[in-house]
């Protein structure tokens, strides 16, 4: 994939590393489709016969370790479980609590907005669950795209790799933006005060933060110089983080009030799981740690700990922080851009606001931080398979960091910061996170139930019977959450409906697969009732999300086929034909059971 003359590589261990970075046309369109004009008529020609191949063609899991080595250097294997507890908790704690709790409190759930972090946190547990096992048994940079890619097949994949993207890019703009307005208020500010309203621009996108801006700009640059580096920054910024955290449940709690409790759930039941929905923001962040499997010394041991672990003490403190929070004021008068640092004034300790404030900024450069090394991981494992340019790839061999991805990606969050106001943000990245977890569980029963050429033919279709079962008993009882406001019979259809599909797996399909190292327990009940909640909490989400999102996902879909599908068709056939010759070379001959097929 690189070019000669200027950009000089060498072989080392049968892997080419680049001598230095180059930005040339192969860079980014390396692949026969694009090698000239009529190259690429040809394959638009084609474009009907190779998306079907890609909608039913499933990559490997050997596939999915050899493409580590068209990044040209490895990523250094420096991380434990000690780190990547830290990194989990430094991505979420900070987010949720500092940036929306306030608002949900506020405007959905009122003091029952502690249950809303109950349901969010115990769907992202039974997520964490499924994403821990892909990870172990897969450990790339990829995360969820490379999972979704071995069980579900590329297209599959590849409209969750742009929600992926789109939703670290989300996440990192809302907690930039909410950084400001946690600086303002350490500087005894109003919260709104550095944001400059522009009358020219629409309504939710006139507010520039010009702050976010910088703030994302210097975590592009601490990301860039090292994994390591950062893990270090982040687990001092977290420990700060937690006697903060600390600080704010004593000394809130001793200036609560039973009296505030009174009307604890002022909008009823679908007040809390409306909340829910968003609040899932609040555990987003656990989803970058899996894409450090690649950087992890030992993924068998280290990922359950760290995933499993920081993600039981994070859903703890938030419950605890959300209930010290409507403790200390009237819901309806808690205020939504900066409510930690607003309720010690409102309490009369102006003094404790600035220690909030400056606890919820380092909470917040932490998530964003991870954030930053998440999404480039995610961006460099994606263009490894050509779906996006290989350009991406590249990583640096001084540093061992994708240079190239962290640095458009940071690009683009620093766009979004800039104009877009957080309630449309934090909707927007709801939509994507669960649509992802979702279909993360899915592939979890794919991986358990099917494996290629070993299933039976009656057991394959058995199994895609009671899969489209659960998925469609979860989808009509969200689609009836969301129409009807005080109906029941509909629940009395679906989830009896959704229990009996769950059995029949149980009872009916055998298992096809058993974990190596670390195993999902409970299956298929776990990842089965993880589709439900995540399905279910998606009926909670307003219907301007809803249209933002099918917009985002038709111009995935545009990218797609005029270059994305051409791009991974190219790849992936000469990839079979190296494994081909390898066999062949071997004395082993090419079987065409050998070859990547359809999912199911």
């Amino acid at each position: 994939m690189g070019t000669e003359g200027d950009q000089q590589t060498k072989s080392e261990g049968g892997i080419r590393r680049r001598v230095c970075c180059s930005c040339t046309k192969d860079d980014f369109l390396p692949e026969e489709s694009f090698k000239s004009w009529g190259n690429y008529a040809n394959a638009l020609i084609q474009t009907p016969t190779r998306l079907i191949d890609r909608i039913l063609t499933r990559s490997e899991e050997q596939e999915e370790l050899e493409a580590k080595s068209r990044s040209q250097n490895e990523m250094k294997k420096t991380l434990t479980w000690w780190d990547l507890i830290w990194f989990g908790m430094g991505a979420v704690i900070g987010a949720g609590i500092f940036v929306l709790t306030g608002l949900e409190a506020n405007q959905e759930a009122g003091p029952a907005v502690v249950l809303s972090y109950v349901v969010s946190g115990v769907s992202a547990l039974l997520s964490v669950f499924c994403y821990t096992e892909f990870a172990v048994e897969i450990p790339v940079a990829g995360g969820s795209f490379a999972y979704l890619r071995v069980e579900l097949g590329d297209f599959v994949a590849f409209i969750a790799a742009g929600n992926i993207l789109l939703e670290y890019v989300i996440a990192c703009a809302a907690v930039a933006r909410t950084w400001t307005s946690y600086f303002a208020t350490l500087l005894n500010f109003n919260s709104g005060k550095f944001l400059i309203k522009v009358n020219s621009l629409a309504e939710g996108y006139n507010e520039l933060d010009p702050i976010a801006v910088g703030v994302c700009i210097i975590i592009c640059i601490i990301a860039i110089l090292s994994t390591k580096g950062s893990s270090r920054l982040n687990y001092i910024a977290t420990i700060v983080h937690i006697f903060v955290i600390f600080f704010i449940i004593i000394c809130g709690l001793i200036k609560s009030d039973s009296k505030n409790y009174s009307h604890f759930a002022p909008y009823g039941v679908r007040g809390i799981f409306k909340a829910s929905a968003v609040l899932f923001f609040a555990y987003v962040g656990f989803d970058a740690v899996s894409t450090m499997a690649e950087e992890t010394k030992n993924p068998g041991r280290d990922i359950p700990i760290g995933l499993i672990g920081s993600m039981v003490i994070t859903t703890f403190l938030y419950c605890l922080l959300a209930i010290t929070l409507c403790l200390m004021q009237p819901y309806q008068n808690i205020d939504t851009q900066a409510p930690f640092s607003v309720a010690f004034k409102s309490v009369g300790w102006n003094w404790a606001q600035y220690i909030v404030a400056a606890g919820a900024l380092k909470g917040m450069t932490s998530v964003l931080l991870v954030g930053v090394v998440g999404q480039a991981r995610y961006l460099t494992h994606i263009s490894r398979t050509h779906m996006m340019p290989p350009w991406f790839s590249q990583v640096n061999a001084k540093t061992g960091t994708p240079v190239n991805a962290t640095a458009v990606m940071s690009c683009a969050t620093a766009i979004i910061a800039l104009f877009t106001k957080l309630d449309i943000l934090s909707n927007l990245l709801s939509i994507s996170t669960l649509f992802i977890f979702m279909l993360v569980a899915l592939a979890l029963l794919v991986r358990r139930y099917y494996v290629r050429g070993e299933t039976t033919n009656a057991n394959r279709n058995k199994l895609i019977a009671f899969l489209l079962i659960i998925l469609a008993s979860s989808i009509a009882t969200a689609t009836y959450w969301g129409l009807s406001k005080n109906g029941w019979i509909g629940y009395c259809i679906t989830v009896p409906i959704w229990l009996l599909a769950t059995i029949g797996l149980w009872y009916f399909v055998p298992h096809a697969r058993n974990p190596k190292l670390w195993g999902v327990p409970l299956v298929p009940w776990l990842p089965s009732a993880s589709i439900a909640i995540n399905i279910f909490l998606l009926g909670s989400i307003d219907k301007a999300s809803f249209i933002r999102f099918g917009a985002w996902t038709g111009l995935l879909l545009v990218y797609y086929l005029f270059f994305g599908l051409h791009a991974s068709y190219d790849t992936a056939k000469e990839f079979e034909r190296g494994r081909g010759w390898k066999n062949i070379e071997d004395g082993n001959g090419v079987d065409r059971k050998d070859i990547p097929s359809a999912p199911l």
